[in-house]
């Protein structure tokens, strides 16, 4: 098996939902969907605190290369990362839901720790 999970979509399609899953944890701290979905974009969104943690102008410019938008990239440079400093991974947290009326999906919390 391969590192990642196709999620049943094609590849651009899979890459902008998982950006989209990232851009709106990082502008709200907390997002429900489900339980694979979830477990893909905690990988990215770690990824993009630890390029906050580094704080340079590269990391910044590959943070806005994958996150939408630039206030969200700013939050997280300013505010997010800090809080993290001292820890050394896990930011984020999954916190089961249950399973989905329509199709018995397994729904889930993604947030920030």
């Amino acid at each position: 098996m391969p590192g990642y999970r196709k999620l049943g979509r094609p590849t651009a399609h899979r890459k902008a939902m998982l950006r989209n899953i990232v851009t709106d944890l990082l502008r709200s701290g907390r997002i429900s969907t489900t339980e694979h979905r979830a477990k893909e974009a905690r990988r990215e969104a770690e990824k993009m605190i630890t390029l906050g943690k580094r704080g340079d102008l590269h990391a910044r410019r590959q943070a806005l290369a994958y996150i939408y938008d630039e206030d969200v990239v700013t939050t997280l440079f300013e505010t997010i990362a800090p809080k993290y400093a001292d820890r050394a991974g896990g930011y984020t947290r999954i916190l089961k839901l249950g399973p989905r009326q329509g199709d018995n999906a397994e729904v889930v919390f993604l947030e920030l720790v």
